[in-house]
């Protein structure tokens, strides 16, 4: 099977000769073997060494200061077997795809997708993805089996007022070695250590965001020095379906399961939460519980307004998927608005949000849930590095 062909040029890293303590300059038509995981090459530098890693065999690129893996060959297929090999071609070049991090000078392009990883420590490609959009437009997106969705910058933002420039057909973006970023859209920014020569990195993290980072030689660790997203929780499937997302600066990011619901997965908030109860056509079994200044952005079954609160109350109990309605009154319109609600996606709690969600539960019940949303943390104030 050919080489899969990327965008990363090995030579933003390893000018040849490799070396190593353990090996010899690779040369074309030799090879690295899963049998030896401790052989790795060393960029002359020294900043960048590569190998077979320990975990499932995969072939990377890492920062030799903290085995931080910059990229993995086959990081959905990793080789479970013996007498599997990389073999260097004896052109000298391999070019490189599928990562989660833009290096210095490399150029992200039309053609690349920078994927997350799936959580931390597992390097399968996760759901959250780094891209020129077909208008042009530098965006972030949230793909997974089942739904996509882009939430970065605001969705419900023209590219111009977010600052973007969609007549634009070159579709390239660098990160310098100073830490100024730029894009052909119009998007820049600076690190805020702009200016020092530092080893630099721009990942899409596993949780949505895009951070760029510095190493500290003191404290011999990386830190952030910008990130895209200031909230959390406007980062799209941040806990799941059926959940709420929850943020304060002195805890974090925390996630919880709707009144009524359950977590699917205890250790892992992307499979959100399930109902405890079934829901039924008959509208005598329901009522609703207030849910003050939450909102679940986007996915509406239907938008009415200038309905009342109870042609709003009335029209989720005549519907047999309807989960919830949102009820809110815009300024700018003077009237209210009616939101009905079959899929409870992007949901966040913020006292700022002026709108209430009306959860449909069972009536015999009620009471029963109305009771603190039950709180889980599961590492998501964790730093990502």
């Amino acid at each position: 099977m050919a080489w899969p062909v990327i965008a990363l040029l090995l030579s933003l890293a390893f000018l040849l000769p490799l070396s190593s303590s353990t090996l010899d300059a690779k040369s074309g038509g030799t090879s690295l073997s899963v049998e030896k995981t401790e052989e790795a090459l060393k960029s002359p530098n020294g900043a960048f060494s590569a190998g077979v890693g320990d975990n499932a065999f995969c072939f990377a690129i890492w920062f030799s200061n903290s085995r931080t893996i910059v990229w993995m060959a086959n990081r959905d297929q990793p080789v479970n077997g013996k007498r599997s090999k990389l073999s260097l071609l004896k052109t000298g070049n391999l070019i490189l795809t599928n990562a989660d991090t833009l290096l210095p000078q490399q150029l992200l392009t039309k053609n690349i997708k920078l994927a997350s990883s799936r959580s931390q420590g597992n390097y399968h490609s996760g759901f959250y993805q780094l891209f020129f959009d077909n208008d042009n437009v530098l965006r972030l997106l949230h793909n997974d089996p089942e739904i996509s969705s882009i939430y970065w910058p605001d969705p419900w933002l023209a590219s111009w007022e977010a600052g973007r420039n969609s007549y634009n057909n070159s579709r390239i973006a660098v990160l310098n070695s100073l830490g100024s970023f730029s894009s052909y859209d119009g998007f820049n920014f600076m690190s805020n250590d702009q200016g020092a020569m530092l080893h630099r990195r721009l990942t899409v993290d596993y949780d949505g965001n895009i951070r760029s980072y510095s190493w500290e030689e003191e404290r011999q660790t990386w830190i952030v020095s910008w990130q895209a997203i200031q909230t959390p929780c406007n980062i799209h499937f941040a806990c799941g379906a059926n959940s709420l997302c929850s943020y304060a600066v002195s805890s974090g990011r925390k996630c919880s399961c709707l009144p009524g619901y359950k977590m699917k997965n205890h250790t892992d908030w992307a499979y959100g939460c399930e109902t405890e109860f079934d829901l039924s056509c008959d509208k005598n079994e329901f009522g609703f519980m207030l849910l003050s200044h939450v909102e679940f952005y986007g996915y509406d079954y239907g938008f009415h307004p200038n309905y009342t609160f109870d042609q709003c109350w009335d029209l989720c109990l005549q519907l047999c998927d309807c989960k919830a309605f949102q009820y809110s009154f815009k300024k700018d319109t003077g009237f209210p608005t009616c939101y009905l609600k079959i899929l409870l996606l992007n949901g966040y709690q913020l006292p700022s949000f002026s709108g209430d969600l009306f959860l449909k539960v069972p009536q015999n019940n009620i009471f029963s849930y109305a009771k603190p949303i039950e709180e889980f943390n599961l590492n998501c104030t964790s730093k990502v590095q």
